[in-house]
């Protein structure tokens, strides 16, 4: 089995697996309980949020345990959005950004803020002057992905936070999801205030993630109960959950080593370009462990299921939406021709792939784009 669908989730590394298992057995108390082992339990979760704080480069900064990207998204939306109506309510986000920062827009208009998407160019790249037209002095949340899930396009966050700091109080968030642990998060004094992790994209367990701020924003809770987690996030916290995302997120950081993914992306942009039907997106800039490419004239479903059947795995544009009919708002935004639009699959590497796998999926998509060229 070659597993190239990594973007959508990754195999859990053993050590992860180790971690959850003994903290699951050793700090199976609510962290809430006044008694001893609810104590410990409650001192092992501290610890792990530090952890996340400082790997995130944010220590010192609040962190706040989620189910995954999508509820940290979610909470950074909302919560930010209500936190700091004061500074305005006009909301920015990118027209590429995740569905679970998009589809949050209808509910926050019926709430009365006015959300404003900012252009991307045909790299899937935000259009800088786009952005600085938009940002005004009511502008209070702004919210731009660092990679994206489907193209891999890279968002420049430290030039756009320049913006947003030059001519806003804005709280500037980010979803992190497809880049922790890839690529370098630029947390510095342009970057952003609060980003997005999931545990599931880093070789840890699905079901788990966080949103870490670099400070105690004016952020509103979305879930209501105890009180747990300084309110910000009421429910009886997975203490083996936060401690398993902790050592995932050290894992990540610690082995993070580029070159292969560059080397191997690189060489696969090379072999793609010998194919007059297969068109490569995005730019040679993009993070180095996406890559998406569009056959023209077909479905990208045809592809997937063809690579599949020799046991090869990747998907289409995206696994949140693949099993949906709905075009993909990326390839839109980023003005895809249409005869290429639906024939995208992404290929995307994690630290269990290896060279040798590349050479297998270059023959059999060879044999496959035979097979379609006959056609």
């Amino acid at each position: 089995m070659i597993y190239f669908d990594n973007s959508a989730t990754t195999m859990p590394d053993d050590r992860v697996l180790d971690t959850f298992v003994k903290s699951s057995k050793a700090f199976f108390a609510n962290p809430s309980s006044l008694h001893r082992l609810g104590i410990e339990a409650d001192r092992l979760l501290e610890r792990a949020s530090e952890q996340v704080a400082e790997l995130a480069g944010m220590p010192g900064g609040k962190v706040v345990f989620t189910s995954g990207g999508t509820e940290a998204d979610n909470l950074a939306l909302f919560g930010l959005a209500r936190g700091n109506r004061s500074h305005g309510k006009k909301i920015i986000v990118s027209a590429i950004e995740h569905p679970a920062v998009l589809q949050s827009i209808p509910q926050l208009e019926a709430e009365g803020f006015m959300v404003e998407r900012v252009h991307v160019g045909r790299d899937g790249v935000i259009d800088m002057a786009d952005l600085d037209r938009k940002l005004t002095a009511d502008t209070s949340v702004v919210s731009i992905m660092h990679v994206n899930n489907e193209t891999g396009a890279i968002q420049p966050l430290e030039e756009a936070g320049k913006l947003i700091r030059a001519k806003t109080r804005a709280v500037f968030h980010s979803d992190t999801v497809q880049s922790f642990g890839k690529i370098p998060v630029p947390i510095s004094e342009n970057g952003p205030d609060a980003i997005s992790v999931s545990a599931h994209k880093i070789h840890g367990l699905e079901g788990s993630g966080a949103l870490i701020l670099k400070k105690r924003h004016e952020l509103q809770p979305i879930l209501f109960g105890g009180g747990q987690q300084e309110g910000l996030r009421s429910g009886t916290v997975p203490v083996a959950h936060a401690a398993a995302l902790a050592k995932a997120m050290r894992l990540s950081v610690e082995e993070r080593d580029l070159a292969p993914y560059a080397d191997w992306r690189n060489d696969l942009v090379r072999y793609f370009g010998t194919f007059s039907k297969v068109m490569v997106l995005g730019s040679e800039n993009n993070a180095p462990h996406i890559l998406s490419v569009a056959i023209r004239g077909i479905k990208g479903e045809i592809a997937v299921n063809a690579l599949q059947e020799r046991e090869i795995y990747v998907s289409t544009s995206s696994a949140c939406s693949s099993r949906s009919r709905k075009e993909s708002h990326v390839l839109q935004a980023m003005g895809v021709p249409d005869d290429y639009r639906h024939g995208v699959i992404r290929i995307s590497f994690g630290r269990m792939n290896t060279a040798g796998e590349i050479e297998k999926f270059k023959e059999v998509f060879n044999s496959f784009m035979e097979t379609i060229e006959r056609v």
